[in-house]
């Protein structure tokens, strides 16, 4: 039996939801996209997605994102790579290192860590991969001595 493809929203005009945790549920685990995520609920795992992906005020994550375009309203606990555009609205606490092209904050939100704002490709490249070297690095146990 063949494994499914994600299903891309690549047509112009349409909009395709893959994923979405509504308010009141939790998952625990990595969450893999193939396109557009929201999240209103609780996440404690990864987020990756393949598209867009939108953080709801009422959303709670201790999550790595990564994402084309992402927009955050609610705590992120965790580093955000968006490859396209970060908006940061009123709403949001973040928590962690912000890797981007473009950057956009509403007055009233907080950020508490580094964001790193790439306008070259070499650059761009150089941050893609501290990133995924970081996230790699807090993934591995703990040793014990």
């Amino acid at each position: 039996m063949a494994a499914k493809k994600p299903v891309y929203a690549e047509k112009q005009g349409e909009f395709a939801l893959n994923t979405i945790v509504g308010p009141g549920s939790f998952v625990r685990g990595d969450i893999d996209s193939g396109g557009f995520t929201r999240i209103d609920g609780s996440v404690k795992g990864n987020l990756r997605a393949a598209g867009r992906v939108v953080v709801g005020e009422s959303a709670r994550m201790r999550s790595s994102i990564t994402g084309t375009n992402v927009t955050i309203g609610g705590v992120v606990d965790g580093n955000i790579l968006a490859s396209e555009r970060l908006i940061v609205l009123p709403t949001a606490l973040i928590i962690g290192d912000i890797t981007t092209r473009r950057i956009e904050a509403a007055e009233g939100c907080l950020i508490h860590g580094k964001v790193r704002v790439c306008q070259t490709e070499e650059n761009w490249e150089r941050a893609k991969a501290e990133f995924r070297d970081k996230r790699f690095t807090a993934a591995l146990p703990a040793r014990v001595i």
